[in-house]
């Protein structure tokens, strides 16, 4: 009798550790299901990716960036732990081709849900030289010059901006189908406000004196095509590369022969090499921001107050009136 009564309530304390697994188990798998406190998680590549996803997500969704703050995105390194979240995450929105520790770590983690930006619109091959053909009224552009490569700074144009918010406002209402009007909504409104951004530029730049602008790196070739411009740019679409002999005597030329008034440099790329060529020039520099984040240098707190500032500059340097 004693083994019997030692046997039974062994049985029953087996079954309840049993039914505590069981439970913890569930539990588990409700913590990895991509939210937090009821809000869909949302892993953003950088802050382009960033700014979308918490303006279509709202109040639903809780998103974070695998970029800091005032980092370089172009090397980006990913840890561990990030390649984790990103398998836990309830979506993914990031541009393949921008940051290759992203895109590897993204097929490791196989997230659920992923809206890939290159996806939501088209990409080119750029280099230093980009003409926006403004003379003859045409959709055919040059590109031209050194460390042409495929570019992947859509974001600076509002009208393949707002074909990428379409795509990530679709991505979030898969996701997370009990919100789906909300994104919808809130998607219609952000594509809205970036067609009143380009009509900005568009009336902005319209009376200028100028066509061409010098810049860092050649992040804004669809920006130059889209308003009819000309970027020269001091380096390629990778911000690291090293400018050649050639290229640093074709700018010279360029300058004086465009009347370059203004060379530009950025928030987050050295400034050395613009400011040796403004010296040698005697020009004056400016910031022309590529908006791959935000920091405490950068003219505005979000994507629309540095794209204006952004106008103001290019107005200024080519006397838009």
């Amino acid at each position: 009798m004693n083994i019997r009564r030692s046997i039974i309530p062994a049985a029953v304390a087996g079954a309840a550790v049993l039914g505590l697994a069981t439970t913890l188990t569930a539990c588990s798998a409700d913590a990895t299901d991509g939210r937090t406190d009821g809000k869909l998680d949302v892993v953003a590549s950088f802050y382009p990716m960033q700014f979308l996803a918490e303006r279509i997500g709202g109040g639903h969704v809780h998103v974070s960036s695998l970029t800091k703050a005032g980092a370089e995105p172009h090397d980006l390194d990913i840890s561990a732990r990030q390649t984790a979240d990103l398998s836990k995450a309830g979506l993914v929105v990031y541009l393949k081709g921008l940051q290759p520790a992203v895109d590897a770590a993204i097929g490791q983690a196989e997230p659920k849900h992923v809206a890939d930006a290159a996806s939501f619109t088209t990409l080119e091959d750029h280099g230093t030289e980009v003409d926006g053909d403004h003379e003859h009224g045409t959709d055919e552009h040059e590109h031209s010059g050194e460390d042409a490569g495929s570019d992947p700074h859509i974001w600076l144009d509002p009208v393949r901006y707002a074909q990428v918010a379409e795509g990530v406002g679709k991505a979030l209402q898969k996701a997370d189908p009990d919100n789906a009007a909300a994104y919808k909504k809130n998607t219609a409104a952000l594509v809205k406000q970036l067609g009143t951004l380009n009509d900005d530029f568009k009336t902005g730049l319209k009376s200028r004196t100028s066509d061409t602008f010098i810049t860092t790196h050649a992040a804004f070739g669809y920006l130059a095509e889209r308003y009819g411009l000309r970027q020269e740019a001091i380096s390629g679409v990778d911000p690291e590369s090293e400018p050649s002999p050639a290229r640093m005597k074709a700018l010279h030329s360029v300058a004086e022969k465009e009347k370059v008034g203004t060379v530009f440099f950025e928030t987050l790329v050295s400034d050395k090499t613009a400011k040796t060529l403004a010296g040698d020039l005697h020009l004056r520099t400016d910031v022309l921001d590529p908006i791959e984040g935000i920091t405490g240098q950068s003219k505005g707190d979000d994507y629309f107050e540095v794209m204006h500032a952004n106008l103001k500059a290019l107005q200024t340097a080519l006397g838009a009136k």
